[in-house]
């Protein structure tokens, strides 16, 4: 074979490639002749074999494929059929890739009733205590999470961290991409361990379930919503360009009324102020004549001479 392999120059595969008939014969020995069409290529297998191909018009093997290997020994030798089967094309219809039974199942697929059994060696639990002869350490073994045949592993938390945190209530979600602020600051989370809490809001869409604490929504418990009226009020706006603006008139200052004395004391005071009629101008000039000094009683004065002609 070694020989072959180095002193082959191309003519094996091209007698290979050739042998057509041979392959189609092979066929027609386990199929009829309305199940075989026409020869579509040729596969080489190695330096001394090949495949050659022919279509399928078996019913319920739409796109299925005859494939004849034949192969030859040596150049003197004779080329021989090694075996004829059907193998599915491009265009086959196929059945899907076979799956073991216990990775078929998928999560929301367990219904009442249902058992689904755990591996042995799944590495998601781990063993922990279950059976102790102290009364003391088993009235607290369910409290710090003993007492069980198996415990959730290092390996089974971060899975679940994981799955949770890139699942529907992880930061990458499309509600906490939208949400004002993280479940780690709400009022409503309640701390599990690590990056991991519940939501205890009934009106969140995760309420009950298990979050991230980057998760969030619009039901977060610092959200202030200014409360406005349900009537929309328009700014109101003054025009005083087409207002004419008059003057009121001035109304007159009340003077109170002046008591007697004052009002004696003004008379007299008007009439010594009154001006002294001028005579009318003559034809003569007449010389300038000092004006007589006015003698003006006061107020008293005129009292005395009231009251002494009284008397008389």
């Amino acid at each position: 074979m070694t020989l072959l392999l180095t002193l082959d120059d191309g003519s094996i595969q091209r007698k290979l490639a050739e042998a057509v008939d041979l392959a189609r014969a092979a066929v027609l020995e386990d199929a009829g002749a309305e199940q075989v069409g026409a020869h579509v290529g040729v596969d080489r297998e190695d330096a001394v074999s090949a495949s050659h191909l022919f279509e399928a018009t078996v019913t319920g093997y739409r796109g299925w494929r005859w494939s004849v290997t034949v192969a030859l020994a040596g150049e003197d030798e004779p080329i021989t059929v090694s075996e004829v089967v059907l193998i599915p094309g491009p265009d086959a219809r196929v059945a899907p890739a076979w799956v073991p039974w216990e990775r078929r199942v998928q999560a929301g697929d367990l219904g009442v009733g249902d058992i689904f059994p755990v591996e042995k060696d799944d590495p998601r639990l781990a063993p922990a205590y279950l059976e102790s002869d102290d009364p003391a350490v088993e009235a607290v073994a369910k409290e710090t999470g003993l007492g069980r045949v198996h415990v959730l592993s290092r390996y089974g938390r971060l899975d679940a961290a994981a799955r949770w945190h890139g699942g529907e209530f992880g930061p990458r979600s499309d509600m906490a991409r939208s949400a004002p602020d993280v479940c780690g600051s709400c009022g409503f989370f309640v701390p599990l361990a690590g990056s991991l809490g519940a939501c205890t809001n009934d009106i969140s869409p995760a309420d009950g379930h298990v979050v991230d604490v980057e998760y969030g929504c619009g039901a977060h418990s610092e959200i202030e919503v200014e409360v406005t009226s349900s009537v929309p009020v328009a700014e109101l706006v003054y025009d005083d360009s087409l207002m004419d603006f008059e003057p009121a008139p001035e109304t007159p200052a009340e003077t109170p009324e002046p008591e007697p004395a004052e009002t004696a004391e003004a008379a007299v005071v008007d009439e010594a102020e009154a001006p002294v009629a001028e005579a009318p101008e003559t034809a003569e000039v007449q010389p300038e004549v000092e004006p007589e000094a006015v003698v003006t009683e006061t107020a008293d004065e005129a009292q005395v001479e009231a009251e002494s002609a009284s008397e008389h």
